[in-house]
């Protein structure tokens, strides 16, 4: 049946209102942002200069520095947008972008890799090893969460995930290879600064033909928005159709981290408003039409950010401040209100290790907790023998004795209490993601993932950074704030949504985003040395502990195990549903807020004593669960044993592997925790199926 005319001129009347008002606004911002800069250039100036009246150093000043930055924006904030909204189209999934996907991330790491290592690949150069690392992430993450649209939450947490790790390894090349990689730290959150034209000749012609080619599949990709098995009796291969999209959408990103660095979540923004206007524009559904409204919806972003930055920050402080700061936290923004208007179900997630949710005998319960036990004191003895001088064990009777000679006293001096800190860290960050994922009722919901570790982490470097000769109780209350902080804020958020845990994990998401973007805000502002010591304090060292440094964390495990002890069947039933709780007479708001209180009390004292520690909140209640039941009474002091003897090995590891050099221990908990998640959404996505 063919269309009728009045609907088909209104719907491209609306398309091109649309697109003119973007066109201008375009226009308009790019004015402006060619009037801002150290340069006392103003608007007339930079007019003379389009109508050839403009002076030499006119001339130099907007060709060679403030017309690269206009178009590195502008190719950018394009090629996010169309990469955003191929991946969300070919996984059909809203909240797919280079950033969840962890595109970006792993492209930096190839970058800082290269960098790192003194590598030279002429055939590839940086855009074709930016491709590289993001293409094998994205491939990796879809491989996990599926692409039938029904897991947002699991892409969303796979995307993270891998992203944490990547981090993680990344920090440590920075943190190895300061010299070679100087100037990456920043620019891992995307910074516009260019040294004129060459990069955006380059790599824009790449933009565009990658934009074209997509542009020619359109159709396909609208039927594989559909549905698979309509793409299919239509004569469309949607495996190959799907690959061939992912490949040119992470080229577009790629191009953008090579030109710009990783810039955060454009990409995801740019698309989303885009879908978001389709209820009032039609045919803005179409491919066709999205593409070229993504991109230009993604450079007006990314334009605005950079105005807004250079307005309030400043023409000279602006220089050193990325850009892909302020994307970040107006995207985690987005996020946050995205998550709270997307129609999530907020059925219970059953946990992927809950395998022994019945839970075991009383028997070997008690064996399990015995060789635990064994396990931890023996991790602990290996821990303080080995390191960069090896020890005996008659060395160690010795200097508890008071009969060790002073070389041996000097090495037990500090390392006993790096080996306690990283027994009482592993416990207490076990324990609060153990009390997290109860109260969520997500068996993914560990403090690292839904901002309190984030939260904890800004408030310590706000302290390192903002505080000169900052002392330990102030930042061990600075931490405290930041994790209370995030929690309330999150909490709050999802509350008034519904409290669904799914919702409740993309909201933490952006709060543990906004407050990564805040902490490279404080280092790249501060002094060049608060850099290294900031970036080794995020990666978790137990470098410098003394027993005073063990105090709060020994105080909240102290404070939280009699409480613990009291609501352990409180917290079975608050895992359950609401209900439940209710009718047996547990005051389900109070035991929540009380359970959270330790669980934030249990982080920030953990993030304050070594720094900030990944992917231990999540595995150790998970392999508690898969080995002792669901139960919290058997659960809690299982997952305990298990986060200290975690983080003790991580911190020996990373005093061992490369010694006399020492690798942070959160950076090694996240390298050995990564795998283990991937395992559990492997495992999960296999049993969903």
């Amino acid at each position: 049946m063919t269309e009728p005319p009045v609907v088909t001129v209104r719907r491209h009347g609306r398309l091109a209102l649309l697109g003119t008002g973007l066109a201008a606004l375009l226009v308009l911002g790019s004015a402006v942002h060619l009037t801002q800069g150290t340069a006392n250039l103003d608007a007339l100036d930079v007019l003379r200069l389009v109508f050839g009246g403009g002076t030499g150093d006119t001339t130099a000043i907007v060709v060679e520095s403030r017309l690269p930055r206009l178009l590195a924006a502008l190719v950018v904030g394009a090629a996010l947008g169309v990469a955003g909204a191929v991946l969300q189209s070919v996984s059909r999934n809203p909240l797919a972008s280079p950033d969840t996907l962890a595109v970006n991330a792993g492209a930096h790491l190839a970058v800082v890799a290269v960098a790192a290592f003194g590598v030279s690949l002429p055939l590839l150069g940086a855009t074709g090893v930016a491709f590289a690392g993001g293409l094998a992430t994205a491939v990796f993450v879809l491989a996990l969460s599926g692409t039938g649209g029904a897991g947002i939450v699991r892409l969303v947490l796979a995307g993270t995930a891998i992203a944490l790790a990547l981090v993680s390894v990344t920090q440590v090349l920075l943190l190895l290879y300061a010299q070679e990689t100087r100037g990456l730290f920043a620019w891992g959150e995307g910074a516009l600064e260019q040294n004129g034209l060459a990069g955006v000749r380059t790599l824009g012609p790449v933009v565009g033909l990658a934009l074209a080619a997509l542009l020619g599949m359109a159709r396909r990709l609208d039927l594989i928005r559909i549905g698979e098995d309509h793409a299919r009796t239509l004569g469309v291969h949607v495996g190959r159709s799907r690959f061939a999209a992912i490949t040119l959408a992470v080229l577009l990103a790629a191009a953008a981290v090579t030109l710009a660095g990783p810039i955060g979540f454009v990409g995801l923004a740019a698309p989303a408003l885009a879908r978001l206007l389709t209820s009032a524009v039609p045919g803005l559904h179409r491919h066709a039409a999205l593409l070229p409204f993504s991109a230009a919806l993604g450079a007006a972003l990314l334009l605005g950010a950079d105005v807004l930055l250079r307005s309030i920050a400043g023409p000279h402080q602006a220089l050193e401040v990325p850009t892909g700061v302020v994307t970040t936290i107006l995207g985690a923004l987005f996020l946050v209100v995205l998550a709270r208007t997307t129609r999530i179900s907020s059925a219970t997630a059953e946990p992927p290790a809950a395998g022994a949710r019945g839970g075991v005998s009383a028997l070997r319960f008690r064996v399990t907790l015995i060789v635990l036990a064994l396990a931890t004191v023996g991790v602990a003895v290996g821990a303080v023998l080995l390191g960069d001088a090896k020890l005996l064990l008659g060395d160690v009777v010795n200097w508890v004795t008071g009969q060790a000679g002073p070389l041996v006293t000097g090495v037990l001096d500090t390392r006993v209490p790096r080996v306690v800190a990283a027994l009482l860290a592993g416990a207490a960050l076990a324990l609060g993601g153990a009390l997290t994922q109860a109260v969520a009722r997500n068996p993914l919901a560990e403090p690292g993932m839904i901002g309190v570790v984030g939260g904890a982490g800004l408030g310590a470097v706000a302290a390192l950074t903002l505080v000169s000769g900052v002392g330990f109780w102030t930042l061990t209350g600075s931490a405290g704030l930041g994790a209370a902080l995030a929690m309330a804020v999150v909490f709050a958020v999802a509350a008034r949504g519904g409290f669904a845990s799914e919702r409740l994990v993309l909201i933490g998401f952006g709060v543990h985003a906004a407050a990564q973007a805040l902490v490279t805000l404080l280092i790249t502002l501060s002094d060049p040395w608060n850099e290294t010591k900031a970036l080794t304090w995020l990666g978790g060292s137990t470098y410098g502990r003394t027993f005073t440094h063990l105090v709060p964390m020994a105080l909240a495990l102290l404070l939280v195990a009699p409480v613990l002890v009291r609501m352990r069947r409180e917290l079975d039933l608050l895992s359950l549903d609401d209900e439940t709780p209710r009718v047996l007479g547990v005051p389900v708001g109070g035991s929540r807020l009380l359970v959270l209180s330790c669980a934030v009390l249990l982080t920030g004292a953990a993030v304050a004593g070594i720094g900030v520690l990944t992917f231990v909140g999540l595995v150790a209640p998970h392999a508690a669960r898969a080995i002792v039941g669901s139960r919290h009474a058997r659960l809690l002091p299982t997952a305990a044993l298990l986060g200290a003897v975690l983080v003790c090995t991580a911190d020996t590891l990373g005093r061992t592997v490369i010694a006399p050099g020492q690798l942070p221990a959160g950076l090694m908990t996240a390298i050995i925790g990564a795998p283990y998640f991937v395992w559990l959404l492997y495992r999960h996505r296999t049993k969903s199926a």
